[in-house]
Order: structure tokens, then sequence, then C-alpha cells
């Protein structure tokens, strides 16, 4: 298991459920295409698999 995922945000979120795009800011993804690097924790896992349909995320 790698220490870090970088997720990429490959969706855009006009019209996503509010709470979604929430997520997706406090995972530092504020453009579509950008990509952050995020430690492989269960706090980061968790946060990914609810907005897992506009991100795509590759262990580092």
């Amino acid at each position: 298991m790698a220490d870090k995922v970088k997720v990429t945000l490959i969706k855009s979120t006009i019209g996503a459920v509010p709470k979604n795009k929430k997520t997706i800011e406090a995972l530092g993804l504020t453009k579509l295409g950008k990509t952050v690097e995020l430690p492989n924790n269960a706090a980061t896992q968790g946060a990914v698999r609810k907005v897992a349909p506009y991100v795509k995320v590759e262990e580092v």
C-alpha cells in the first residue's frame, strides 16, 4: 500500500450535490484537471469514495 495517492478532478462539479462540492474542495481540487497528492489514510479514502464519479485516483 502506497503512502500517498494522486487525486485528479476529471468531471465538472456543476450540478453536483452541494455536499459533494464541499468534499471536492476540501480535497484541494478547485479546477478541472487539477491533481493533488494526499496521504493514503482512512479519511482520504472515505472522501474519495464519496466523490468517486468526479475523480481519478492513482497510487504514487
